[in-house]
């Protein structure tokens, strides 16, 4: 397993990462072995938010991981507050709001300090100010390693960038999502901070279910893509999965691609080939790429 840096900041992790918002409280077990057995492998990033399962999420990750606390890197988001009644939830990014929740989060992680605390989304509207204070506060405080922003638009991006000592963006990124490659990902390379990649086999569709329409792609254009992984494949020793996570960390920006591990068969195909994922060449990269569609956009989301 390749460990990587995250920004500037003094932390490490491993190139592929675990998404835990699948794991599902009501397979508690299941979910802590899984965690378990993912850092016995090598994996050393866990990735949740308070917003997961209304913090059992948290709870889940902090269970499995209080044995081996200093050997892990956790990252979780704050910014997204449950309404009473339980029916969905309201932004709320204030640096009030963030000063507190964060209590909350690092009880359920059982842990007094969190590695990565990302914003969970943003606008261009908020007080970006107040919470880069907040966020600088905890550093200052050790209640955070470093802070990050989980956001794919560009100009709130831009603004954290300008404003805040942000080490990592978490993004979609895969064959299927390149919109990072637009503009975004070299200006976070210059500026040194890092890109988490989630999203890396589009639900699926780059491994095993069956194609439909994804952003600007009808399904159609999605099984295009997909057949031109599967025929990559077949001349060069991996699989889809193995190619698809490789395509991925071959960005020179992105630190970790995250996976949303959820079943002990999963991670079975994971452990299988994280060995063999590795940065691809450029010829391969074009290889691979060949017959895809660029990404345009008019606008930002």
């Amino acid at each position: 397993m390749q460990y990587n840096k995250l920004g500037k900041s003094a932390i490490e992790v491993s190139s592929i990462g675990l998404g835990c918002m699948s794991l599902k409280g009501s397979k508690h077990k299941q979910g802590v072995e899984i965690i378990r057995k993912a850092f016995d492998s090598g994996i050393n990033f866990f990735d949740t938010a308070d917003l997961y399962e209304k913090g059992f999420n948290e709870m889940l990750v902090g269970e499995a991981l209080k044995d081996f606390r200093k050997r892990v890197v956790i990252s979780t988001k704050v910014g997204n507050s449950w309404r009473a009644d339980g029916n969905g939830w309201d932004w709320k990014a204030s640096k009030n709001y963030i000063l507190k929740t964060v209590e909350s989060s690092l009880s359920r992680l059982k842990t007094d300090y969190i590695d990565l605390y990302q914003l969970h989304g943003g606008t261009i509207e908020d007080p970006i100010d107040e919470i880069v204070e907040a966020f600088e506060l905890l550093v200052s405080a050790g209640k955070i390693r470093a802070y990050g922003l989980s956001s794919i638009r560009p100009n709130v991006i831009r603004q954290y960038v300008a404003k805040s000592n942000i080490s990592a963006v978490m993004m979609q990124y895969s064959l299927l999502d390149r919109r990072l490659e637009e503009e975004i990902g070299d200006y976070l390379f210059e500026n040194q901070i890092s890109i988490l990649a989630r999203g890396a086999i589009a639900k699926g569709m780059l491994i095993n279910k069956s194609a439909e329409s994804f952003l600007q792609y009808s399904s159609s254009e999605v099984q295009h893509i997909v057949r031109n992984l599967t025929s990559f494949v077949k001349s060069h020793p991996c699989n889809n999965l193995t190619a698809a996570l490789s395509f991925v960390l071959s960005n020179k920006t992105v630190a970790s691609a995250l996976l949303g591990i959820n079943t002990p068969v999963q991670l079975s195909d994971l452990l299988q080939i994280k060995d063999q994922v590795a940065p691809l060449s450029e010829l391969e990269k074009l290889e691979l790429i060949s017959g895809v569609r660029e990404l345009y956009f008019t606008e930002h989301r």
